[in-house]
């Protein structure tokens, strides 16, 4: 048995804590069930659930949602376009935000992977200073799918 203050009571039967609880207008809680014998507190009940939600609440508040943003890539991409996209991955990345970098394939050119090998080599080049490559390469269907995550500043 715990009182309000904190100091322990000892053991005691149910209907003394009860009791003790009763006369200090507080609410007898249940901390550790389990324990042999249980282990009690006297506490307002209703004042710990708010603050326990207020700590959540604050938590959440600090917490940084990291989303996924994509960038969509032709095999046969112009030096200018590929600039573009670049630069939008570097943002994103400096954002916080996580990249999926995907070559899709067009008709006959999915008989040369290799380009598409090489734009994401060219392009894992590119964005090396704000990320590093959580999974290299690899050939999902008529596209090649890698993944960027943004660089930690220690």
């Amino acid at each position: 048995m715990i009182d309000a203050e904190g100091k322990k009571l000892g053991v005691l039967s149910a209907k003394e804590a009860q009791k003790l609880a009763f006369e200090q207008d507080l609410d007898l809680v249940k901390i550790a069930p389990q324990a042999t014998p249980p282990v009690c507190r006297i506490m307002d009940y209703g004042k710990f659930c708010f603050e326990q939600a207020k700590r959540e609440k604050e938590a959440r508040k600090n917490q940084k949602v990291v989303s996924i943003k994509e960038i969509r890539m032709f095999s046969t991409i112009d030096t200018h376009d590929f600039e573009t996209k670049v630069n939008q991955a570097v943002k994103f990345l400096q954002g916080g935000d996580k990249l999926k970098v995907s070559v899709r394939f067009r008709k006959r050119a999915i008989a040369h992977p290799e380009l598409g090998n090489e734009l994401l080599d060219r392009f894992k080049e590119a964005v090396s200073s704000a990320g590093t490559v959580d999974k290299p390469a690899k050939m999902e269907g008529r596209s090649i799918v890698m993944f960027v995550s943004p660089k930690t500043n220690k």
